[in-house]
């Protein structure tokens, strides 16, 4: 069989290259060897944020009186139906991405591929058929097959006592104690959905600071949180060994003031991702790896005529939306138009946390590192009403502006809700937008989001709420 464009993968970037692709006339197929909509969508992004907004309701619930509400009884969790929930969610998001194919005439192939010498794609079918094995050809192919867990030698998955983040999001009982390797992302919004629900959570944070990739201040504001919620939080601290002989997991942790010993019911490893490029005959095929990443140009070409790229594969921020991005711009050159490139330094990061992190562009750290003058300004949400009169006073807004060029070199959101927030940041920072811009744009009262108006001020020596 031969098409114009055949995409290896369907998660945000391969599903999202494909309906692109067949929008922009080509024919287009996708193959795919699970659920359609990848692991963001099938055990990752979308079930995850399902099942902390569950864990939020319960916060509410829990603190209904606050708000001059009255419940009867106490409220608990049903971790089972927090758990159908979640999939339930992701189920219909997967149901919506065969929707989109099947509505752009996108043919969707479901099977193992692997790209031949020939450049051809051979496809092991996972669906029963008379001919187990399909040959395609096209023109052009995608290689959009995502990552999957890393794994420490010191503390090796087997899906019972040390698990990774697909069995933690369809746990059959809450355990009574939880220990998390890795505060990133998936590790932070773990260490709140557990411990929201009743487990005695110590996250492990091998840098010196979790969330590390984030603002130190907004680091520290999610500690101090999560403190005070009651979870154990570790920095400069390395897991040596786990020992699961036991009833319990023993964890031998490296710390500064040296060796530690934590015991817990479940270990989750949240260490990061790595990507999937085993078994795609790319070493046959001559393509170019660095570090186990697809090297790429610009335009996503492979150093193999043909052979294009995208996602958690390449070397960029492995990030759903960074796959979408990188998805469009590959088809649309592929067909020859000229797609704006992608602002690699202005890429938007969200951590669903309560309270959420959303972030982009430079830290101050890495401003002064660069050797750039900055003026920062901050603006605490214990100063906004709208904070105030929704209970939701912990965090801040934190912007960074090159102190010469007044540009928006960063913006470091913590707080309810700001991960809504980045967007208007993000365009802002793409735009050139100044300081003063922000500043005398007329924001909404009241709102939580008016708190960037205030820290635009705050840089400029101007803010009237603090």
């Amino acid at each position: 069989m031969r098409y114009d464009v055949i995409v290896i993968g369907s998660g945000p970037g391969g599903y999202v290259a494909a309906i692109r692709a067949a929008q922009l006339g080509f024919n287009t197929a996708v193959v795919e060897r699970m659920e359609l909509g990848g692991t963001c969508l099938n055990c990752g992004c979308i079930p995850t944020k399902a099942l902390l907004k569950s864990a939020q309701a319960l916060h509410y619930a829990r603190h209904a009186g606050e708000y001059g509400v009255s419940l009867t009884g106490e409220a608990t969790p049903d971790i089972a139906q927090m758990v159908a929930r979640s999939q339930g969610v992701a189920a219909g998001m997967s149901k919506g991405v065969a929707y989109l194919l099947k509505k752009n005439g996108v043919e969707v192939i479901y099977g193992a591929a692997k790209i031949l010498p020939d450049k051809s794609v051979e496809v092991t079918l996972t669906e029963p058929v008379d001919l187990p094995i399909q040959k395609l050809q096209a023109k052009h192919i995608v290689i959009a097959t995502g990552a999957h867990i890393r794994e420490l030698a010191a503390a090796p998955i087997d899906g019972e006592k040390i698990i990774g983040y697909h069995q933690a999001l369809v746990p059959q009982k809450i355990p009574a104690s939880l220990a998390i390797i890795g505060s990133g992302a998936i590790g932070s919004e773990f260490a709140y959905f557990y411990n929201a629900v009743g487990a005695k959570v110590t996250l492990i944070e091998f840098l010196d600071n979790i969330v590390p990739l984030e603002d130190e201040e907004v680091s520290a504001q999610l500690s101090r949180s999560f403190r005070k919620a009651g979870i154990k939080v570790m920095t400069s601290s390395e897991v040596t060994a786990v020992d699961t002989s036991g009833n319990l997991c023993l964890l031998t942790v490296k710390t500064k003031k040296g060796e530690e010993q934590i015991e817990a019911e479940q270990v989750l490893s949240a260490v990061g991702v790595a990507p999937n490029t085993e078994a795609l005959g790319l070493e046959e095929l001559g393509v170019v790896l660095e570090r186990g990443r697809i090297k790429v140009n610009e335009d996503y070409q492979t150093n193999v005529s043909g052979i294009y790229a995208i996602g958690d594969v390449l070397a960029t921020p492995a990030l759903a939306h960074v796959a979408s991005a990188e998805a469009i711009r590959c088809v649309e050159k592929m067909a020859g138009l000229n797609p704006s490139p992608i602002r690699y330094d202005h890429i938007p990061g969200c951590t669903y946390t309560i309270p959420e992190i959303a972030s982009m562009g430079l830290t101050e750290k890495a401003a002064i590192g660069k050797g750039l003058e900055v003026k920062v300004g901050k603006f605490p949400f214990t100063a906004s009403g709208k904070a105030a009169a929704a209970g939701e006073k912990e965090g801040f807004i934190k912007l960074i502006f090159d102190a010469a060029t007044d540009e928006l070199l960063g913006a470091h959101l913590i707080g309810a809700n700001v991960t809504e927030m980045i967007s208007g940041l993000v365009t802002a920072g793409n735009l050139g937008v100044k300081g003063q811009d922000i500043l005398h744009a007329v924001h909404p009262h009241p709102t939580m989001s008016e708190a960037i108006m205030e820290a635009a001020a705050a840089a400029h020596g101007a803010v009237i709420h603090l």
